[in-house]
């Protein structure tokens, strides 16, 4: 990651990203939610990366070093928080499931301005953390790998997210066997070899999903055998259907 800033306070606040833009890496004092009322926002820090739909939310918390990039014309709505507020006692970046009601407000809160202070808008404001309060954790995430030969094993997979391969073939191009590359997945990124690829796939489909892809290339594109086992894995992890993304999540 680049060389990031440091951002004292962290803004409450909604902007418009075109397609591709990045936002630098940073980090603020406070804690803070990032959401993406359109289009998808990825966002990456040192240990993993998480991407954030139009029915999640990031916690980011405060000294958390992140950047953000943005895959087709997204809206950003970024909500400070006081450090003392974390009633989900999160020490590491997290995806929230956003409810219509939790949509709206941080929708509603993040363009009122200097209203966010009128009456109207402290009401708003604790409506809204009373919902964050209430959010379950929905991650689409991909962790990073330290050692070496998984992290090339995760670069062939990067560059390719329909490989098919298992741990052994793989391994014999990173020099590991399959043994010891199960082993590191589980060690690196807590999760198993299968569960960190199906993440990294829904990741990249969540990417051509923004950009206006097809369902049937986005599944063969990722590497999903037909287009119903995609929908199917899409629906069990996200709680919608890849067409309703692209209908109104997006």
């Amino acid at each position: 990651m680049s060389i990031s800033r440091h951002l004292p306070a962290a803004p409450t606040s909604s902007r418009e990203l075109e397609t591709a833009e990045p936002v630098a890496a940073h980090w603020h004092d406070e804690n803070q939610v990032v959401y993406a009322s359109r289009g998808v926002l990825a966002v990456h820090t040192e240990t993993s990366r998480w991407i954030t739909p139009a029915h999640r939310a990031l916690w980011v918390p405060a000294g958390t070093v992140h950047a953000h990039r943005a895959y087709g014309v997204t809206r950003i709505h970024l909500v400070g928080l006081a450090r003392a507020f974390n009633p989900l006692g999160l020490v590491e970046p997290t995806a929230l499931a956003v409810s219509p009601l939790l949509r709206e407000l941080l929708v509603a809160y993040t363009v009122l301005g200097d209203d966010r202070d009128s009456p109207a808008g402290r009401r708003m404001r604790a409506v809204l953390l009373d919902q964050l309060a209430a959010a379950e954790e929905r991650p689409v995430r991909v962790p990073e790998a330290r050692d070496p030969r998984l992290a090339a094993v995760c670069r062939l997979l990067e560059a390719d997210p329909s490989d098919s391969r298992g741990l052994d073939a793989l391994g014999r191009e990173a020099g590991a066997s399959g043994r010891t590359l199960t082993r590191l997945f589980r060690q690196d990124t807590g999760m198993t070899f299968p569960q960190w690829r199906t993440q990294l796939r829904l990741y990249h489909a969540l990417r051509l999903l923004a950009e206006g892809t097809p369902v049937t290339t986005v599944a063969r594109e990722c590497g999903f055998a037909t287009a119903s086992a995609f929908i199917d894995v899409f629906r069990r992890s996200l709680g919608h259907t890849p067409g309703y993304y692209l209908r109104d999540g997006l």
